[in-house]
């Protein structure tokens, strides 16, 4: 188990996980498997030496041999976009980033948390990220409606504030048909701004749950 998950600092899925406690919603399908089939296709591009490919595992979980498969072709087609060689090209590949006593402020009140984030991709010098999302989507619409039902705004708001950077591209491979979808966000468009509401109310509600509230 990568170490960073045991670390005590709140991150973007500590508030997905307080969200389905505020707000169940039904969930469709084999929740484990798409994440486990999502944490294939990053480690393939981002941590290669991770994957086994003879005995077809990612750290302890063993894939099938059409999911690796379809992960290899998924892989290809994201080394084929232009836009993603040049992105991945002297990156930064599973970057923590970690705050203490980070200031945010919801409904006129300012708080603290102790926050973290990891990035699929980060170029510091350039102040932009990204993250690589598997997707069933087969259109770019229906992947930006997939970006909004899984609060992937927020997630990418939540990293660029905690790192500072100024723009961030969420970057989803097809698993249907291979094709490569980018969604550009940049500091203060209505995107990031969506993000940064939702994680600010989310973290509010966090702090008010489970903070320290005097020492704020």
């Amino acid at each position: 188990m990568d170490p960073y998950y045991s670390r005590p600092e709140v991150s973007n899925s500590d508030l997905s996980k307080l969200k389905e406690l505020l707000y169940p919603r039904e969930r469709f399908g084999d929740i484990e498997k798409a994440y486990a089939f999502g944490s294939l296709i990053d480690a393939m591009i981002t941590e290669n030496d991770r994957v086994n490919y003879f005995k077809r595992t990612l750290d302890s979980y063993t894939y099938s041999r059409e999911e690796m498969e379809q992960a290899e072709a998924m892989k290809k087609a994201f080394y084929r976009d232009e836009f993603c060689k040049m992105f991945i090209k002297d990156a930064s590949f599973q970057h923590v980033s970690i705050q203490h006593n980070w200031p945010i402020e919801n409904r006129s009140v300012e708080f603290q948390l102790n926050v973290r984030c990891k990035w699929d991709i980060l170029k510091p010098k350039w102040k932009i990220g990204g993250d690589i999302k598997s997707t069933a989507a087969k259109t770019e619409k229906e992947f930006f409606e997939a970006c909004e039902f899984f609060d992937y705004f927020r997630s990418r708001a939540w990293y660029m504030d905690i790192e500072g950077t100024d723009k961030d591209v969420l970057i989803g491979i097809s698993k249907v048909n291979q094709k490569i979808f980018k969604i550009h966000i940049n500091r203060g468009d209505k995107l990031y701004q969506k993000g940064k509401e939702e994680y600010q109310d989310l973290a509010f509600k966090y702090w008010i749950m489970f903070g320290d509230i005097k020492a704020a």
